[in-house]
Formats: C-alpha cells, structure tokens, sequence
C-alpha cells in the first residue's frame, strides 16, 4: 500500500508529520517553493496560458496564502498578467516576504472587485486547520467570488471547508479544482465537502514514509480507495481451465416481489455480470416467467407468495450448496420471515433494501445478537437512511465515527452507500472476540462517483455485484470494495459518452464487462 497516496489524515496528523519533516532539516521556505512550483506546472495544464490569461490571486495570511504569492510569481514570470487580493493586514513573517517580492516584480495588489475581470482564481485564503467560522473580509471575499461565473483553483481544500469534518465554516469557496497537498485531508472526503471541492487531485512532496508511518502508526483507520488498483488487483477474476460452473461459486438471490419485480431483475444482472459460475434466484412464483425470459441461465425458484404478491415461504433449500446468499432487492416488507430466516443461514450474506429494513424492525439488541453471532461474513448496504433507521442512537454522530461504531457492534462489513461510498469491515482478531468494543475498523472511502448513480435500482445492481464477488471466493471486505469501484467507475465511463440522463441501471449493468474490457485505460484517470 502507497501511504502517501491512499493514507487520509486528520489536521493534527498533517501537522505532526509536517513537523518531523521539519525537525528533520527540511526548511519550511523551501517545502513551500517545492508545493508551490508542483501546484502551478499542475495549474499549467489544466489552464494553459492562451486561454487563461488573467489570473486573480486570492492571497490568505498563513502558509496557504505565501503558497498562493510563490504561485502568483511562478505565474508572473509565465507572462501571466496576474493581480493579487490580500484582504487581511497580518500575515506570517515568510507569507509578508513573499508578497514583498510579489510587489517588487511589479504584481499589482488590488481590491476584491478589481478581480471580476479574471479568467482564473487561485484560492489560497485558508490553509487546514481552519478553526472557527469565516467572517469579515475573507467571508465576504468568498460570497463575492461563489456569485461570479470564474473558475477557482483552491489550494489544499476549498477556504471555508472544516479540514477533519468537510463541513461549511460559515461560508465556503465552491471551487472548480481543489488541490489537496501531501496527504489526502479527512474533510475533503467527507459528503459535506463533496458541493464544493470540485475536481479532487492531490499534489504530493515527496513525504518520506517512515515520517508518515511514525504519525499514523500500523492501525491507521481511514484510506482512500485507488481505483484503479483496487479494480486491477481483482478483476477479470482469475480462473482454471478445467473449472466447472460450481467451482466458480454458486450464488442465491432472495428478492422480487410483485411490486418490485424490476429490482430482481436487476440484481440477477449485477450478480451475472461478476462471471458467477451459478445463479439462482428465489422469487413469488407469478414472478418466475418474467425472471426466466430475462436471466434464461439462471435456476429460478418460485416461492409461494402472500396475498401482496411477496415471497411468503421458501422451498426446503439446502443451504450449504450456496456459496453466497443476496438477500432484500424488491423483497417487500411482507417477506419479513423470510428474511430472519435466510439471516440464520450459515452462508456469507449480503442484506440490502428490505432486507436492512426488516432487520431494523428487530431493534437494536437483536440486530447485534443476530449479526455477531454469524458464523459467515455479512454485508449490509444501506445508505444514511437506512443506517439509521438500523443504528437510531447512532444518527447524530459524524458519519464515519458512526460506521465505525456499528461494524464492531455488529461484526458485519458495512457498505455506507452515498456521493463519498464508505466500507468499513471488522478485523480479525475482533471478530474472533465476538467483541463489542467500539475499536477503530478501517475504513475505506471510495474517492469517485458520479449523480447518474442517484437513480432508483443503482443499488440493486450493486447488491447484486457484491453477491457474485462474495461467491466466488472474495472477502466480504474486499468484494464490497471492488463491487463499489466497479460499479461508480462504470458509470463514470459510461457518463462520458452518454451524460449522467443517459445512464439508467439497465444500461450500468449491461456495460459492466464492455467497461472492464476498456481497463486498463486513461480513461478512469479522467
């Protein structure tokens, strides 16, 4: 694992690796020349001087601010014709000598209004470890310069951003680009955040790892998912020559009702296009037809059904010869039983949509009595309502806290669905303990998506993946990542030859295997 590329830290973290770079013999002038010249050859291609002649400089009083004024300079000597806005009066003693030099080279300081002609903003206001609320002149610099129509570059994280918690202090910079410098900031990969970071890079220096690892230590608990290394590493799977449709995994689908048969059928795609080696689908029984002309490989099982149309009982199964069960897509409330049955099942097992939501019927106490006491590992998908409708005491705690709470309550691996997906799994020695201690799982964040996803039948695509990957032998960990990855960078892909409307979940889970015949390509960089 790269530390510096996938490791996400906390201010405090940030500081304290800073300062053994530092203590090190690392001069701090020299660190900020280094960050400043990587930011402007990154702002040099994505705003190439032809069209992005005028540059406005948004020039904050601590290091944020001297990164911005060596930007300014490197951009003056491009033949930019730049302009500098300083709206405070004190400044750290090597951010006020760089903007002495920005004044000897003749970069005009100017008023906030004089920057509305520019072509580019550069963003460097507030630094990490913003504190308390923006006002004053840096609140109204920033309102003033959101209600403009002008590109922003923000240096580290939009000024505004709380850098552990993603939220607004006050107000914030919406930015077009946010360049994240040395280790990737808690907050930038927060929900709250995601309006307003725009397009996430992050701009390395060269951080020695034993620096980082002396900070973070072996049980660091939070990584940002590298998609690409994360859908290389597992995918296609690998497979004998002289394997049978058993050996590459036997999955069972519980889902469908007849109100939400469409949500069966989307699982069977997802689960389908994982390559499983077997599928078979438990559904009501007037859903079997419909199930056999549009997955015509799979074993359907008809179900006797109640007088809503949801599964009522199943077939005496044996449930040994899955290696994988799916379970909740379309299944309706009334399959309640069916669900409690399925969940005393000695199999791994994927939980989503009502699936989650009997299981939050059982409350609290059953839910962690049910799950840690599984033999086999257990997914649960839900997105923030869901969680917490199953976690009700958990609901006003931060978001990853929270997911890291409920999976050592629970024992299970957690797919907290959202525009900032977050997977969180109990380690082993935990497990082993049947313990409920409230210790730090890691978490792991998947750093891309798209708002085509936000479409109704996207997860139960993506339940359906989870359950192929489980199947054929993957961790519970390791299939929710993959599944995740796959299915956001898919519809990434897939956005950028047909835009966000045209990406249904039909379409997702017919392009799954075209995309992956498409990776490795620069593509899933963009």
């Amino acid at each position: 694992m790269n530390l510096a590329s996938q490791a996400i830290v906390t201010a405090s973290q940030m500081q304290a690796i800073e300062a053994l770079i530092f203590q090190a013999g690392m001069p701090v002038a020299s660190l900020m020349e280094k960050v400043a010249l990587k930011i402007t050859q990154r702002l040099t291609e994505l705003y190439p001087p032809e069209f992005y002649k005028r540059i406005g400089i948004l020039a904050g009083a601590g290091h944020n601010g001297g990164d911005a004024l060596v930007v300014a300079r490197e951009l003056h000597h491009q033949g930019r014709q730049v302009k500098i806005y300083p709206p405070f009066t004190k400044s750290k003693p090597l951010t006020r000598v760089h903007g002495c030099y920005a004044k000897s080279l003749g970069i005009p300081f100017v008023t906030l209004a004089d920057l509305g002609d520019c072509d580019l903003l550069v963003d460097g206001l507030f630094g990490f470890g913003l504190d308390r609320d923006v006002i004053g002149a840096g609140a109204i610099a920033i309102d003033t310069i959101n209600s403009w129509q002008i590109p922003v570059i923000s240096i580290d994280l939009p000024s505004g951003i709380h850098s552990d918690r993603g939220n607004v202090m006050g107000t914030a910079i919406r930015a077009t680009h946010t360049l994240c410098l040395g280790l990737w900031k808690r907050g930038l990969l927060s929900e709250a955040a995601s309006p307003y970071i725009g397009n996430l890079e992050r701009i390395g220096f060269d951080i020695p790892e034993k620096s980082i690892q002396e900070i973070l230590g072996d049980r660091h608990p939070l990584w940002r998912i590298d998609p690409l290394a994360a859908i290389g590493d597992h995918l296609p799977i690998a497979r004998s020559a002289i394997a049978h449709k058993y050996d590459i995994g036997h999955l069972l689908l519980v889902v469908g009702s007849e109100q939400y048969g469409g949500a069966a059928i989307l699982a069977a795609l997802g689960a389908k296009a994982t390559g499983v080696g077997m599928l078979s689908i438990a559904v009501p029984h007037s859903l079997k037809p419909l199930m056999l002309a549009q997955v015509p490989d799979a074993l359907v099982i008809g179900c006797t059904e109640t007088p809503s149309g949801a599964i009522a009982s199943l077939p005496d199964l044996d449930w040994q010869k899955y290696q994988a069960i799916a379970c909740g897509c379309g299944l309706s409330l009334d399959a309640g039983a069916i669900v409690e049955q399925v969940i005393n099942s000695d199999q791994p097992l994927v939980l989503d949509a009502d699936g989650l939501n009997r299981l939050a019927a059982m409350g609290k106490v059953r839910i962690n009595q049910q799950l840690s006491n599984r033999n086999r590992a257990t997914v649960l998908t839900p997105h923030w309502g869901e969680f917490c409708r199953l976690f009700p005491d958990l609901r006003k705690v931060e978001r990853l806290e929270a997911l890291q709470i409920a999976v050592s309550q629970t024992q299970s691996t957690i797919l907290l669905k959202g525009a900032r997906t977050a997977i969180a799994s109990p380690s082993e020695p935990e497990r082993l303990a049947r313990s409920n201690s409230q210790a730090h799982s890691q978490v792991w964040i998947n750093p891309e998506s798209t708002a085509a996803l936000a479409r109704g039948g996207s997860g139960d695509v993506l339940a359906g993946m989870i359950g192929g990957l489980l199947a054929q032998g993957m961790t519970a960990k390791d299939a929710a990542i993959v599944a995740t990855l796959w299915h956001s960078q898919a519809a990434r892909w897939l956005v950028r030859q047909r835009t966000e409307m045209g990406v249904d979940p039909v379409t997702l889970a017919q392009n799954l295997l075209p995309f992956l015949q498409d990776y490795p390509s620069k593509t899933l960089k963009t």
